[in-house]
């Protein structure tokens, strides 16, 4: 309000008091006679209401001020004695005015926030207020209206978005309501749970190649890779359900076609796909420009492990004792960056994510563990004799592996995190019967981890107490690979289980079995992917096996999707694209009885 109109409020108000009082003079006559009709007030009731009068008034009086102290039984009955007579009364613009101010101090402060109206600017505000949560803005925004301008700005709202894992790619610029994009972000992850727990969604076999048997599968952001033991390669694009895989091509001498080696290793990750063959040779393809290779390198012996980075183009591959790093250029040139020479056969092997300008990578050679920089010789990270390392993950600053206790000393099954910075010890884990067979560091939320055991059971590990936080048990020969997040776990067993877990409330939600152990489990907030790879790589022949008996023999590749509501609007499901005569969609928990027929 301005002082113009305060005024002339002030104005009116006083008139209609001064009215009210002379109407209230000129009724004083009848208001007497009928109070002179009327039986007297019980003293009591008098005395507690003269006591709320002058309560109300004092409130109104001295506002702000504390309360005065409550007055005795005989200053009461004074008080009540002296209200029976008849007050003497200022005049009608005091108190008018007494009234009239307060309330208008009262309208002041209700629209009135000096604290960020007068004091700081909108900027300093905004910076207060980027430490609140959803929750804490949401009150804040009821206090006024500038409040409310405040905790609904597109900065505060864009920055929650990007904590809580929401469009992590986008820019404020992206939307112009980032509240209602959160709200809608919000919605969608509920529903997102909801269909893990509930086990509904989509879910699709992805296409075998022909009398061949699975070797091996890798997976990145919804891309997957296959191996063959007829040497094909093949990959899918999970987030488009039309997509047609396409082969890899291997640039093979066409006379030996049937003769082809099997694939060891297959990796993949968003720009380059990796195979190894047991003749040793190593195919590069670059995902972005067709289905032939690169570039080709050949070892002298059988190739024992690869790895591939999740950022770059860097490929390390362990070959008899020899460790190579290879790096391929946007040309599609290959360049070997770094070559190492270890004491034994390499088990397993990983490339360090975030390394900057020179790769590191970690292997593990029996009871050897190798911290192998590009700028320098290979450096021996851990070394117990009689204890060989049984599984292996490293993170952006640490690296963890599992140790086997032999000797006359048992010590006991353990995992081993040790920091790459100071190429220490930091924790050891657990204190297990049974051989640690896989562990996952990368993908577990901040200090925890989580490993699978022979001895059946899945572990969830607190590195901040060393301590066991949690331990189910899973499956019955022993867990063969595991993943975790904020609220879930997916593990797979050497019988073909596939187990979905709410370890908040140390419950199993579902279950899925296939005929070959898991070997390969990657998930996301919205897609499942399994693979169940043989242990006999076997070819059957197919004219003297039936179509079954050779289906049950090759290996399996799932896809489960999720998202339920994304997928209704761009394309049929694989099970209403299926023949009447496959069975695409038995056992998903989907609501038609018949798959339709292909016209």
């Amino acid at each position: 309000m301005d002082d113009h109109s305060l005024e002339e409020f002030r104005r009116r108000w006083q008139e209609e008091l001064a009215q009210a009082q002379a109407l209230r003079k000129r009724r004083r006559p009848e208001a007497a006679e009928r109070r002179a009709r009327r039986p007297e007030v019980a003293p009591g009731r008098g005395e507690q209401a003269s006591g709320y009068l002058a309560l109300a008034q004092g409130l109104l009086e001295g506002a702000g001020r504390p309360p005065a102290t409550r007055a005795t039984r005989a200053e009461r009955q004074d008080a009540a004695s002296r209200s029976r007579s008849p007050p003497a009364r200022e005049g009608g613009a005091g108190g008018g005015e007494q009234l009239v101010d307060q309330l208008i101090r009262d309208l002041n402060e209700m629209d009135d926030v000096p604290f960020f109206d007068i004091q700081l600017p909108y900027e300093l505000a905004i910076n207060i207020f980027q430490y609140l949560d959803r929750k804490e803005l949401g009150r804040c925004a009821q206090v006024s209206k500038t409040w409310k301008v405040i905790a609904e700005d597109e900065v505060l709202w864009y920055r929650l978005c990007q904590q809580e894992g929401h469009l992590p790619e986008s820019s404020i610029s992206d939307y112009s309501c980032w509240k209602l994009i959160f709200q809608e972000c919000r919605a969608k992850e509920h529903m997102l749970r909801t269909n893990w727990k509930n086990r509904k969604g989509a879910v699709s076999e992805l296409e075998h190649v022909p009398d061949a048997v699975l070797c091996d599968v890798h997976s990145h952001d919804g891309v997957v890779i296959a191996g063959y033991t007829s040497g094909d390669v093949r990959v899918w694009d999970t987030r488009t359900w039309d997509y047609v895989a396409p082969f890899l091509e291997s640039e093979y001498e066409e006379d030996e076609s049937g003769m082809q080696p099997y694939v060891s290793f297959v990796r993949i990750n968003s720009s380059l796909a990796v195979a190894a063959y047991e003749d040793g040779f190593l195919n590069i393809w670059d995902l972005r420009t067709g289905k032939y290779p690169i570039h080709r390198f050949e070892h002298d012996a059988r190739i024992q492990a690869i790895a591939l980075s999740r950022e770059d183009a860097t490929v390390a591959t362990a070959s008899a004792f020899d460790v190579v790093m290879l790096y391929t250029d946007e040309e599609g040139h290959g360049h070997i960056t770094a070559e190492f020479e270890v004491q034994k056969l390499v088990d397993y092997l990983e490339i360090v994510p975030n390394t900057g300008r020179y790769p590191v990578a970690v292997a593990t050679a029996g009871d050897l563990v190798y911290l192998l920089k590009a700028e320098d010789s290979a450096r021996t990270l851990h070394y117990v004799y009689g204890q060989p390392v049984t599984c292996l993950d490293v993170s952006a600053n640490q690296v963890a592996f599992g140790v086997k206790s032999l000797g006359w000393v048992y010590e006991g099954n353990k995992i081993l995190v040790y920091s790459l910075e100071a190429e220490r010890c930091l924790s050891k884990l657990g204190n297990s019967l049974g051989d640690f067979t896989c562990v996952n560091l990368r993908d577990s939320p901040p200090n925890l981890m989580v490993s699978g055991n022979m001895d059946r059971r899945v572990r969830i590990h607190d590195l901040r107490t060393d301590k066991i936080a949690l331990s189910l048990s899973a499956h019955q020969l022993g867990v063969s690979a595991v993943q975790m997040d904020d609220w879930k776990i997916v593990s797979g067993g050497e019988e073909g289980l596939v187990s979905v877990w709410d370890y908040r409330m140390n419950q199993k939600l579902w279950e899925v079995h296939s005929r070959h152990p898991v070997r390969h489990i990657s998930f996301n907030n919205h897609s499942l992917i399994t693979a169940n790879v043989p242990y006999e790589r076997v070819v059957r022949n197919a004219d003297l096996d039936n179509f079954a008996t050779h289906e049950r023999h090759r290996g399996l590749i799932h896809a489960y999707e999720f998202a339920v509501d994304q997928l209704a609007f761009q394309s049929p499901l694989p099970m209403c694209r299926s023949s009447s005569d496959t069975m695409a969609g038995y056992n998903h928990d989907l609501a038609l009885a018949f798959s339709y027929d292909r016209i």
